[in-house]
C-alpha cells in the first residue's frame, strides 16, 4: 500500500538553497575531476591530512542557530553537524557512506519483520549514567509518538512496536517487511539517549539550558541564544578511535555569508561547511586554510507542484527540463563545481547495488539535453502554449536568482508565459509544510539529500499520499514498485525494484533535476582532519580535528 510521509517540518529542503549562497564570479580551475572529464572544476577529498596532535579548541561556522537540538526534531544541516559529535545512532553512517556497528554491536534480520540489535555493554552517557537496552527502547520509541510528531516519523511508517527482549537486547517489529530501516538507524532516527533525561525533560529536551545527555566524543556544555553553542571533549568516550582530539569545540551563528567568508579568510572562525560558492576562488586562493569538495547525495530539484496546469501533462515537464540551461546553471550558480543531474539522486546512493545494477540502471534512464527546440515543439504538441506558469522563488542568494532566472527562460522558450512570484524566506520555508502557502505556485525550488546510501529515501516521498509528495502526484505503478523495493531484502531483487521506480520518476518526471554539486568545507590553516563528506550529518567529524603538523 501506499505509505504517507509524515513530517512536521522538513527544513533540509529550504535551507541547502538558503545556505548555498551566492554567484560565483570565478570557477576553480586546473584540477582534475574524480572521473576524468577533461576541464572540470573540482576534486573530491577522501580525507585531510591526519591531525599532529590535539588542540585546545577550535571555532566552527554555522549559517543558523538551530531552534532546538533535540534528535527528534533535527531534520536540518545546523542541528545536524552539532549533533552528529554530541550523540550516537545504534549505526554510524561512515564518511565513505558505509555503514558500521556503533551503540549496536551487531544487528540481525531473523525474520521479514523483525530487526534485533544487540547494544553495546559499558558505554556512559555525559552524566556518567551507563547506557542499557531501556534507554535504546525508550529513544526509539519516541519517533512513534504522535505527541512529539518529530521529523523521522517516516523510516517508522512500518514499525509496529519496539521491544527489550534481553538483557543487552532491543527487537524491532514491523508491520511488514522493510529494508531501509535498518539503513536509517546509522542516522538521527536512531539516535540514543538517556530515558532518565527523557523523561526528565519531557518537552523541554534539547532546549538552549540543558542541551542533550548523548554517547558522543563531545558532551553539551552551553548555547548562548542567537551568538554560539559550544561543546566539550567527554573524556569517558568508549570508542578510543573517536575520542575528540580538541577539547572543545565553538559553532558561531553567522547567517550572512560574506560575514562567514570574511571570518574564515581573517582566521575568526576556523572552519565551516556549505562554503558559498562565490568564495571558491578566493578561498582556494587564500593563504589562511584549504577548501575541500566530498561526496554528497544531493540534487537541486524544480519541485512541480500543480499537476492542474500546463505541467500537468507529462510532456510538458520533459520540454521544461529540455529547455533549462543546466550546464549554464552550473557554472554561473554553483561556480562551476557540479554536475547536470541526470536523476533525483546522485550515483553514489546506489553503492549498495550488487554488480553492474547501479550502471544499468544509470544507462536505462530517459535522457534530457539542453535541446529548447525540440522542447518547444514537444509543448506545442501538449497544447500548452501561451499558458500562465508560476515560479516561486526567494531573494535568498545569487544562485537561487539564477536558477529561478534560467528556469522562466527554458518556460519562456517552449511558449509558456513564466510569472516569478518572490516571496520572503519564511513564507519559502512555509511551502515545504503548508499547503496553502503553495497555492497557486506551479514550481519552487529544493536541495534535496538523502540520509541514507539508497535512493528510496528520495523515491519513497514521492509515493501517493507522502508528506513529501508536495504536487500530489500519484502513479500506481510507482507506488507499486516502490512497495516492492523497500519489501525486498535480497540486494538483486531490491536494485530491480528500485530501477523501476527510477524509471518512472525520470519519466514522469514530478520533479525536475537540475544539478548535483559535492560538499564543501574550509579548514583554517591551524586545524585538519576532517574527512568531507555528506556524512557529516551523522558522523561524529569534529572528533578528528586537531592541530595542523
Amino acid at each position: 500500500m501506499p505509505v504517507a510521509r509524515s513530517r512536521t517540518a522538513p527544513r533540509r529542503l529550504l535551507v541547502g538553497a538558503v545556505a548555498a549562497t551566492a554567484l560565483a564570479t570565478s570557477a576553480c580551475s586546473g584540477v582534475a575531476h574524480p572521473d576524468g572529464a577533461a576541464g572540470a572544476a573540482y576534486e573530491l577529498t577522501a580525507t585531510t591530512p591526519v591531525a599532529a596532535g590535539g588542540i585546545d579548541s577550535f571555532t566552527w561556522s554555522l549559517f543558523a542557530e538551530p531552534t532546538s537540538i533535540d534528535y527528534a526534531y533535527s531534520f536540518d544541516f545546523p542541528p545536524n553537524q552539532i549533533l552528529a559529535n554530541v550523540c550516537e545512532s545504534l549505526l554510524r553512517w561512515n564518511p565513505d557512506l558505509t555503514t558500521s556497528p556503533s551503540l549496536a554491536t551487531s544487528f540481525s534480520n531473523p525474520t521479514p519483520t523483525s530487526w534485533v540489535y544487540q547494544i553495546r555493554p559499558g558505554v556512559h552517557f555525559h552524566d556518567g549514567t551507563v547506557l542499557t537496552a531501556d534507554d535504546v527502547v525508550a529513544s526509539l520509541r519516541r519517533n512513534l509518538d504522535p505527541a512529539v510528531a518529530g521529523d523521522w516519523t517516516y523510516p517508522y511508517r512500518n514499525v509496529q512496536s519496539v521491544d527489550r527482549t534481553g538483557a543487552m537486547e532491543v527487537t524491532v517489529t514491523l508491520k511488514t517487511p522493510d529494508s531501509t530501516f535498518n539503513k536509517y538507524m546509522a542516522a538521527s532516527p536512531g539516535t540514543v539517549e538517556s530515558a532518565a533525561t527523557l523523561a526528565k525533560d519531557g518537552k523541554d529536551y534539547g532546549n538552549p539550558a540543558d542541551g542533550v545527555n548523548c554517547t558522543g566524543p563531545f558532551s553539551f556544555s552551553s548555547w548562548t541564544s542567537g551568538q554560539s553553542l559550544v561543546i566539550k571533549r567527554f573524556d569517558d568516550y568508549w570508542n578510543p578511535d573517536l575520542k575528540a582530539k580538541s577539547a572543545e569545540v565553538k559553532f558561531v551563528f553567522l547567517s550572512d555569508p560574506t560575514t562567514r567568508v570574511n571570518a574564515f579568510r581573517t582566521g575568526e572562525v576556523d572552519g565551516g561547511w556549505m562554503v558559498p560558492p562565490d568564495a571558491y576562488g578566493q578561498l582556494r586562493a587564500s593563504s589562511a586554510g584549504t577548501l575541500y569538495f566530498g561526496q554528497n547525495t544531493t540534487v537541486a530539484d524544480e519541485v512541480v507542484n500543480n499537476l492542474k496546469g500546463p505541467l500537468g501533462d507529462p510532456r510538458v515537464r520533459q520540454a521544461l527540463l529540455m529547455a533549462i540551461d543546466r550546464k549554464g546553471i552550473v557554472a554561473a550558480g554553483a561556480g562551476g563545481v557540479g554536475e547536470v543531474a541526470d536523476s533525483l539522486v546522485t550515483g553514489n546512493t546506489w553503492n549498495g547495488a550488487p554488480g553492474s545494477a547501479a550502471a544499468d540502471a544509470r544507462k536505462a534512464l530517459p535522457a534530457y539535453p539542453y535541446d529548447p527546440a525540440k522542447a518547444k515543439t514537444l509543448a506545442q504538441q501538449a497544447g500548452v502554449t501561451g499558458q500562465k506558469v508560476v515560479i516561486a522563488t526567494s531573494p535568498l542568494d545569487s544562485q537561487t536568482t539564477i536558477i529561478t532566472q534560467a528556469v522562466a527562460q527554458a518556460a519562456t522558450d517552449i511558449g509558456l508565459k513564466p510569472e516569478i512570484d518572490t516571496i520572503s524566506a519564511d513564507k519559502y520555508t512555509a511551502l515545504f509544510t503548508d499547503p496553502a502557502a503553495r497555492e497557486g505556485i506551479d514550481l519552487f525550488l529544493t536541495f534535496w539529500y538523502t540520509s541514507i546510501t539508497d535512493p528510496l529515501d528520495m523515491y519513497g516521498s514521492l509515493q501517493t499520499g507522502a508528506f513529501s509528495n508536495y504536487g500530489n502526484w500519484s502513479d500506481p505503478d510507482f507506488d507499486k514498485a516502490v512497495d516492492q523495493a523497500v519489501g525486498a531484502y535480497d540486494p538483486a531483487a531490491h536494485a530491480a525494484a528500485t530501477q523501476q521506480v527510477q524509471q518512472i520518476a525520470m519519466t514522469k518526471l514530478p520533479w525536475l533535476p537540475l544539478y548535483t554539486e559535492p560538499v564543501s568545507v574550509f579548514l583554517g590553516k591551524r586545524i585538519t582532519g576532517v574527512q568531507p563528506s555528506i556524512a557529516y550529518l551523522y558522523y561524529p567529524w569534529a572528533a578528528q580535528i586537531g592541530a595542523k603538523g
